[in-house]
């Protein structure tokens, strides 16, 4: 190369040392910021593949925030609900032990009543005054609405969930078969037949046995009135029929049954006060097998419907509720066989389980006071069992064990609900976003950040090469000297 004035090999020196300049700012840009990518420049294509997870992580985050404040406020809940259920508990515990005229006194009823009407109180305090962040959780607040329910065919109607339809949703309810009661016949002839000697008998039922012992001569009325008598302890209760003493559950159902077991006497007189027996021994009081009631045959919109006697439950379409037929609608007393009514479009607890519009629930939580339990199957409400109550003790301890025991059913219903949308909704949710958040974050990473190992070395490369650059520029430099010294 010829030795001149124009010295290139310092120009090309200088833009090196600018371009190792330039490089060696963006590794320590790198490193100090921790991102691989701080400008469009840097990476365009992995700039907008990042814009795009960090806008899928933001909604992440905010669903998990969502669902860990949903599971809090349901487990604030079912607190609140176990804790109304260990009240029923002890409530039917009283009922029990009032049931038996033969073993307790007046006193005694009185004051089982007493704590009877205290819990009744404790349990309107817990649905009066549980809360989360601000809103009543139990007490009708969460319900979700619905029109149209024409009770004279059906009662006690509780939404679980609803569809976001923005619109009401009909539901249709047709009866296709009748729900009935369990029938025996407890056999005497006419209406004048009595007891020939004593007689032993165990009628059993739903609620239990009892063991009657009917004396000699006993009249139709005089059995039926031992039989009903004993209806709280059995579930069984009798009427005078033609010819006979018809027994019948007091509930409806598959689970409702009569039986009777002869244990000893059962021989009737043709008439009343004779003292030997007619001969006719198809009249006499004879062990009758178990004979079971049937539920209820239901269709809503065209489905089948679960049935527990009166009791209907019902899953589809987004919509999950229960109710109960009325007694004479549901044993096909009425000429009707279809009732209709509407789940409104509002109402309800709604939330938000994941990142899109779709993934939204509505759940309705319907009150737990004491005049919104029991009222199942022909019960009465649990608010009936307090003093001066339909139900209370003294007047009716058969209706206050039939009334708890449906609260207790309903309670646990409720429950197991809510226990189980935390669990299979909130709780998969929960951990959905979890694992997305994990996911969406390393593929944000392996995008986005620096890599401190290569940025490290990089940046040793980039120091090296500054300095050789700078080094060659003196060399560079000294060509003019040369040249002063030829001339």
């Amino acid at each position: 190369m010829a030795l001149t004035i124009s010295n290139t090999n310092t120009l090309t020196l200088l833009n090196t040392l600018t371009r190792n300049s330039a490089a060696q700012t963006a590794t320590m840009k790198s490193l100090t910021t921790g991102k691989r990518i701080n400008s469009g420049a840097d990476d365009p294509a992995g700039l907008i593949a990042v814009s795009g997870l960090n806008a899928e992580l933001t909604a992440v985050n905010a669903s998990i925030t969502n669902n860990q404040r949903t599971d809090s406020m349901l487990t604030v809940a079912d607190g609140a609900i176990g804790e109304i259920s260990s009240l029923l508990g002890q409530i039917e515990q009283l009922v029990v032990s009032s049931t038996s005229d033969a073993t307790i006194t007046d006193a005694e009823i009185f004051a089982n009543q007493a704590q009877i009407d205290d819990a009744l109180t404790a349990i309107n305090r817990i649905v009066d005054t549980t809360n989360f962040n601000g809103e009543h959780l139990i007490d009708g607040t969460q319900a979700i609405s619905k029109t149209g329910v024409d009770t004279n065919f059906i009662t006690n109607v509780r939404v679980y969930s609803r569809s976001q339809a923005t619109a009401a949703t009909n539901m249709s309810i047709q009866r296709v078969a009748s729900a009935q009661t369990a029938a025996a016949t407890f056999a005497l002839l006419g209406g004048t037949g009595a007891t020939s000697g004593t007689t032993t008998v165990a009628i059993a039922g739903s609620l239990g046995t009892a063991t009657l012992t009917l004396a000699s001569g006993s009249s139709q009325a005089t059995i039926i009135g031992a039989i009903n008598g004993a209806k709280a302890q059995t579930g069984v209760s009798a009427i005078q029929n033609a010819n006979s003493i018809g027994l019948s559950s007091t509930s409806f159902g598959r689970d409702a049954f009569v039986s009777v077991d002869l244990i000893s006497g059962g021989t009737i007189n043709s008439n009343y006060g004779t003292s030997t027996s007619d001969g006719d021994t198809t009249n006499d009081v004879q062990s009758v097998s178990k004979t079971s009631g049937k539920d209820a045959n239901i269709q809503i919109n065209g489905q089948a419907a679960g049935t527990d006697g009166l009791d209907v439950v019902y899953n589809g379409g987004g919509v999950s509720l229960s109710f109960t037929l009325n007694s004479d609608f549901g044993s096909g007393k009425t000429a009707a066989t279809i009732s209709n009514f509407s789940i409104s479009a509002s109402g309800g607890a709604t939330f938000q389980l994941g990142t899109s519009t779709n993934t939204r629930q509505t759940i309705g939580i319907d009150s737990l006071a004491t005049y919104n339990l029991g009222g199942g199957n022909g019960s009465v409400r649990l608010s009936e069992l307090g003093s001066g109550g339909a139900a209370q003790l003294m007047d009716n301890p058969a209706g206050a064990l039939e009334s708890v025991r449906a609260a207790m059913a309903q309670v646990a219903s409720v429950r197991g609900r809510l226990g189980g949308f935390q669990s299979f909704q909130v709780g998969s949710a929960l951990r959905s976003m979890q694992a997305a958040q994990v996911g969406l974050t390393q593929a944000k990473s392996v995008i986005e950040d620096t890599d401190y190992a290569a940025a490290t070395a990089k940046l040793n490369q980039d120091q090296v090469l500054i300095q050789s650059t700078i080094s060659l520029l003196g060399i560079a430099n000294q060509q003019a000297g040369q040249i002063l010294k030829l001339l």
